[in-house]
């Protein structure tokens, strides 16, 4: 239970880093920045005022990933992996910032890392459930032909077989990875379309992505109660 608290700490703290970043970011930028139009890589860009603040956010939020990747125990491997690659990548969205003029090809390589990763983990992460065991099943020596089921952490099992938390159920996490890849789309859209949004679609996208972490972590800690 304290582990899962711990997640829920750096999982809480990413959404809370990164929307509060952007916000008061924008604040400090020139009465021509319009955060509609404007993206969140500009506000920590070189030409930016006081950019440090938006770049402290993206290491704020990029190393709150990893962490609860790593303490995410429920979750499938390939999905944790993912989601800790994505982390990674948030960071080196801060570590290469865009210039004063023109692209960074760095800058965008790690965004879109950042952006596709956050988007698809949710499915990679699902715990396929298997069927309710029987109240006293015989052991693997008497029934070899029983498969065992090896991708469950002893945590998640229960009297009644294994208890995955909903965060992480094939209907709801593939429903949030759809969801998440359709908001990332549309941002891809208005951005390589010149797009008069572009920093509204980016804003949304990524808010997204960075509170469905929470809402897991949140469906495993109401399982465990």
């Amino acid at each position: 239970m304290a582990l899962a608290r711990f997640v829920g700490v750096s999982a809480a703290a990413a959404p809370v880093l990164l929307i509060g970043g952007w916000t008061v970011a924008a604040t400090r930028q020139p009465a021509g920045f319009n955060p509609v139009a404007d993206t969140i890589s500009a506000l920590a860009g070189r030409g930016a005022t006081d950019r440090w603040l938006m770049t402290s956010a993206l290491v704020g939020v990029g190393s709150c990933h990893i962490v609860t990747a790593l303490g995410l125990r429920p979750a499938a491997r390939a999905g944790r992996v993912l989601y800790a690659a994505a982390g990674a990548a948030t960071l080196l969205v801060a570590a290469f910032p865009l210039p004063r003029q023109g692209t960074s090809p760095a800058h965008t390589l790690a965004a879109t890392v950042s952006f596709v990763a956050l988007a698809v983990w949710p499915v990679l992460a699902v715990r396929w459930r298997a069927g309710s065991a029987p109240a006293a099943r015989p052991s693997d020596a008497s029934m070899p032909w029983v498969p065992s089921m090896p991708w469950v952490p002893s945590e998640l099992s229960g009297p009644s077989g294994p208890c995955v938390p909903w965060g992480l159920r094939p209907a709801v996490a593939v429903g949030a990875g759809v969801i998440l890849s359709a908001l990332v789309c549309t941002f891809g859209i208005e951005l390589y379309g010149g797009g008069d949004r572009i920093g509204l679609a980016e804003r949304v996208a990524a808010g997204a992505e960075a509170v469905w972490p929470l809402i897991v972590v949140a469906s495993w800690v109401a399982l465990r109660r």
